[in-house]
């Protein structure tokens, strides 16, 4: 509330009912003026919340969360769904590269050095298992699943081409050490080393996953390693944040609760199930001589029932709510994980084709999203600035190569016109022609030696092709030959 000023202390000394009603009219003015969900009273009375930085707000709270990720991903379908999808659309088969260079002769021998490294598990991942797509959708799911990964570089000189990387769970930062300052006037927190101008210069890294069961006596020793040897990929929701948050953070508490609850309504059935039907004695006096009701029913049976007997079968309780129920639990999962209700249940029996198609373009947005930020600016970037660093180390300079990055091949919803787009937009020159192969998936050098090739075999054996544009146009008429008119000299 604001303060009364000296006007309104005059006012009020001499004519206090004066005084009184600008008093009444600034409070007003003032309710009048705040937000609503600032507000108190009992409608906010259990609103908590605290004035913390991102870190401070996750540092007691992050252990638990991946951990409760982690099994909800491992025993929840939806939540294992949610994470499914987010890998595929945003990955896919991988982020393709093409180096580009003024120097065709050094953008030909790099794109070489490249695919023969990014090709072989052996050769790109320390571990030997994947190349390095897989390596791309191993980090994301790592990322969506438990907030963050780590990227670590390693040098082998035993190697043709000495870099590998080597994938690390969050878990392997060493958060339980102490916060606190160092010597040269920086701190650490959460496991990260900051120098004096918030920047980080090293990781605290366990030497061993802490939660392996296999014993080692370096288990829980820590090593420290430079920040330019680790590659720390996580989606930053808010400025100053060092550590990453599982994506489905937001509905871990729902996802719990409907997987009890779907659990609840089939173990509800089951009961009601078993309860077929229940026999019904209006005289309570037992003779003895009636012969004993049937236990069970057949097809086609008649059952004459003694004098007094009664059958009654049991009505099981019906679940008309439960789909609408489940509808709503599951459109807040799909919004907390930011994909749509269709890509996370597959359900597309109320979906039209507008509808799906607004939703599609929705969630690729969002995808692009993540793979410029995440992806290729926190990831694929720095990864090819090692290449070149292990490239020079094998004798070869770089000087003035750059990598251009190409996301997967997305599936058209509508092919005939999406493709008819695309081929608008490189004849109106707002897209190369190798950008257009790159987006369908395709290393556009490969598809075009590819396309001489199958020109030159139709040339060798004579055939002549609807789909070959050299020799007929996109109606199906043969190309007209180019006349030649000759100039003279007057």
């Amino acid at each position: 509330m604001s303060q009364a000023n000296a006007l309104d202390n005059v006012i009020s000394f001499f004519n206090p009912e004066a005084g009184a009603k600008r008093a009444r009219a600034r409070l007003t003015l003032d309710q009048a003026r705040r937000y609503e969900g600032a507000a108190g009273g009992r409608r906010n009375e259990g609103w908590r919340t605290p004035s913390t930085s991102a870190d401070a707000a996750l540092g007691p709270s992050l252990q638990r969360l991946r951990d409760r990720s982690r099994d909800l991903t491992r025993n929840n379908p939806f939540a294992a769904r949610a994470v499914q999808v987010l890998v595929n659309n945003t990955v896919g088969g991988g982020v393709l590269g093409q180096v580009n260079s003024k120097s065709r002769s050094r953008a030909q021998r790099f794109n070489q050095a490249w695919e023969t490294w990014a090709r072989n598990p052996e050769n790109c991942d320390h571990d030997g298992r994947s190349d390095f797509w897989g390596l791309q959708a191993l980090v994301f799911r790592t990322v969506v699943e438990a907030g963050e990964c780590l990227i670590r570089k390693r040098i082998d000189p035993t190697s043709q081409f000495p870099l590998k990387l080597q994938v690390l769970e969050p878990d392997f930062i060493d958060d339980t050490r102490a916060d606190g300052l160092t010597t040269d006037g920086g701190y650490i927190r959460q496991g990260i080393e900051y120098n004096t101008r918030d920047q980080r210069i090293a990781y605290h890294l366990h030497r061993q996953h802490p939660g392996d069961r296999v014993l080692s006596i370096h288990k829980y020793e820590t090593v420290r390693v430079p920040a330019d040897e680790i590659i720390s990929v996580y989606r930053r929701d808010r400025p100053g944040q060092g550590r990453g948050v599982p994506w489905g953070a937001p509905v871990v508490s729902r996802l719990r609760d409907f997987d009890d609850f779907s659990d609840a309504q089939l173990l509800k059935q089951k009961i009601s199930a078993c309860f077929t039907g229940f026999v019904i004695d209006s005289e309570s006096q037992d003779t003895g001589g009636a012969p004993p009701l049937a236990e069970s029913l057949e097809p086609g049976s008649i059952e004459i029932l003694p004098a007094g007997k009664d059958v009654r079968f049991a009505s099981p309780p019906s679940v008309g709510e439960f789909d609408s129920f489940s509808r709503a639990m599951l459109l807040q999962i799909a919004a907390g994980y930011g994909v749509t209700y269709e890509a996370l249940t597959s359900d597309l029996s109320n979906a039209n084709y507008s509808a799906a198609r607004m939703g599609h373009l929705e969630f690729s947005r969002n995808v692009d999203c993540w793979q410029k930020q995440i992806l290729v600016s926190q990831m694929l970037g720095p990864v090819w600035g090692w290449f070149k660093q292990a490239a020079e180390i094998v004798g070869d300079q770089p000087g003035d190569v750059r990598m251009q990055w190409t996301p997967a091949r997305r599936e058209l919803i509508d092919p005939q016109k999406e493709v008819g787009a695309i081929i608008e937009a490189v004849r109106g020159g707002l897209m190369s022609l190798s950008e257009a192969i790159r987006r369908s998936g395709y290393e556009p050098g490969e598809v075009m030696a590819e396309i001489a090739r199958d020109a030159a075999m139709l040339d060798e054996l004579g055939l002549i092709l609807d789909t070959d544009p050299r020799n007929v146009t996109a109606a199906g008429m043969l190309q007209m030959e180019p006349t030649q008119e000759t100039e003279t000299n007057e």
